[in-house]
């Protein structure tokens, strides 16, 4: 049975946020999410970078947190649908503002990493 690597930290509400989206793909993951459940393969296409194996394990975490809800049709063969659930809905706001952020930073970063490449 998986079990998870890092503890969700709930030792006060920052660390909590962090815990349950601290990982590179997760805030990802519900930003596709935001607007229509997708299948897995649906959701490999949108984050190719994210390994499979990597985004199936932050799926399943997502899942047990009540975050995304996963639908699985009793149909041959079996087909699954990730969707994002009201509390992960609730986190929207948050990465709205991280996006909203890095598009009134970009500069200033690309400038940085683009010089040391």
């Amino acid at each position: 049975m998986y079990e998870r690597k890092i503890p969700v930290d709930l030792s006060c509400p920052l660390r909590l946020t962090m815990s349950l989206i601290d990982s590179k793909w997760k805030s990802c993951i519900l930003d596709e999410l935001r607007n229509t459940p997708m299948r897995p393969s649906e959701l490999h296409k949108a984050l190719p970078e994210a390994t499979p194996r990597v985004l199936d394990i932050q799926l399943k975490e997502l899942v047990d947190d009540g975050l995304v809800l996963k639908t699985i049709y009793p149909e041959l063969p079996p087909r699954s649908e990730y969707s994002i659930t009201d509390l992960g809905r609730s986190l929207l706001p948050i990465l709205d503002a991280m996006i909203t952020w890095g598009e009134m930073n970009h500069e200033v970063f690309e400038k940085k990493y683009n010089a040391n490449y």
